[in-house]
């Protein structure tokens, strides 16, 4: 598998290099960069293309992909009047502006890249690689650990790039100790900035994996992936995990095939006479969920409360920025973080929260059209599943140069044309 055209070198050499950019510190600013670099040349390219070009090379931007890049523009908006409305100030406001040109506008824009040409097996590949990558970084951690040995220093690309110092905090060795949990937890976070972001990167690159079609690099992925999951102890990576994987597959396969209608139709109405027992299984395994880190669920819960509160203060527009530093009962944690859905009610307001639900909403019934006849869209339907899920837990916007490949794999899927007379595709299981 080897890189075919200029975007695809640029892709590819940045996926395999993961770690070496994480290492330099480099990994916040260099996709930032890229993103916008490639945005410019799709811009370039699609300007100069000629009329004679071919439909295989033509460049076209799906609805899909305008879609996003009007909502987050709308983001935007969101963004300036709140920042209007609080009297936040020109330098804040600047401040944030750049702040959303690496966070939010990225969910707009590497969809976008995948309108250029980059094959899908490309990122498959790529995306096996980086978990082979994290698995023996893993063991070397593990070894790490045990002799109590920890590199840790903040690139000085800090002072250019700016930003969160967290962003640019290299940590090689042990992964660090959790302390919201209930003892020393041993949490590992890997090539991302926390421990629960190596749980939503793990999930994406699963579901990338998946598709490869050498089945050598195919369970190196999968396995590298769930190790991932693994080791960052994420309590929303490790249901999300297998949520989606369910989730998709009924998605795609009941709707094709008759028999496992019939057999889904059977199973439904035999849950309703257990479903008591189904009920309180479920209430044990939210217990479960809750007390495994009780300290992070109460400050999650707190400032869910107050977020929900308070955005009754600025219901439109939001409250512009989240507040920093946060009171004694959240443990000092901003007011507007932790999450995405519940967050954005009090930072956007109900304008920013839909301007991130309906393209949600958008690429999910448009991929789940697709993903009938198609292992691409099966993938990107599955991406959105992760985001949306992981968006109750952690903010996915400013994670996004973290799991990114998943973000140009959702626009490959956008841009990909399937003829509705394809038949769907062969079985699979659920890995």
């Amino acid at each position: 598998m080897k890189p075919q055209n200029f975007e695809e070198k640029v892709v590819w050499y940045t996926m395999i290099g993961t770690y070496g950019l994480y290492f330099l510190g480099a990994q916040f600013p260099w996709i930032s960069a890229m993103s916008w670099f490639l945005t410019i040349y799709l811009c370039k390219k699609l300007w100069n293309q000629p009329e004679n070009t071919p439909n295989e090379e033509r460049i076209f931007i799906p609805s899909g992909i305008w879609v996003w890049i009007l909502s987050m523009l709308v983001m935007a908006v969101a963004l300036v009047v709140g920042h209007l409305d609080f009297k936040l100030g020109n330098f804040q406001l600047i401040a944030s502006l750049v702040e959303f040109t690496r966070s939010w506008a990225l969910l707009a824009l590497i969809p976008l890249i995948g309108c250029l040409n980059i094959r899908p097996q490309l990122i498959y590949r790529a995306a096996c690689i980086i978990c082979l990558h994290s698995l023996i970084a893993i063991a070397i951690s593990f070894v790490a650990i045990k002799l109590n040995f920890t590199i840790s220093y903040l690139s000085p690309l800090q002072l250019i790039g700016k930003g969160g110092r967290t962003y640019y905090r290299v940590l090689i060795g042990a992964g660090g100790y959790d302390p919201m949990a209930a003892g020393d937890e041993l949490r590992m976070q890997l090539f991302t900035p926390w421990a629960p972001a190596l749980g939503l990167a793990g999930n994406v690159y699963f579901f990338l994996a998946r598709e490869e079609s050498n089945i050598k690099w195919r369970w190196i992925g999968m396995i590298g992936a769930v190790a991932m999951v693994w080791v960052s102890v994420s309590r929303a990576g490790l249901v999300c995990l297998p949520a989606v994987a369910l989730i998709t597959w009924i998605l795609t396969v009941i709707f094709n095939k008759p028999k496992y209608q019939i057999a889904f139709g059977i199973g439904s109405f035999f849950s309703g006479i257990v479903a008591p027992v189904v009920i309180d299984f479920f209430n044990s395994a939210r217990d479960s969920f809750t007390n495994a880190r009780a300290g992070s669920s109460r400050v999650r819960k707190v400032l869910k409360e107050i977020e929900l509160y308070r955005w009754k203060e600025a219901p439109i527009w939001g409250h512009g920025i989240s507040e920093y530093p946060g009171p004694k009962v959240t443990e000092h944690m901003p007011i507007g973080s932790h999450d995405t859905w519940i967050a954005l009610l009090y930072v956007r307001g109900a304008v920013g929260c839909a301007a991130l639900a309906f393209p949600m909403l958008w690429s999910f019934v448009t991929l789940l059209i697709k993903a009938q006849s198609s292992t691409t869209a099966r993938a990107g339907l599955s991406i959105v599943l992760v985001l949306c899920i992981f968006g109750f837990s952690e903010g996915i916007e400013i994670l996004a140069y973290t799991y990114w490949p998943g973000l140009l794999m959702m626009g490959i899927a956008l841009k990909e044309k399937v003829p509705y007379q394809m038949k769907a595709t062969e079985e699979y299981a659920l890995l």
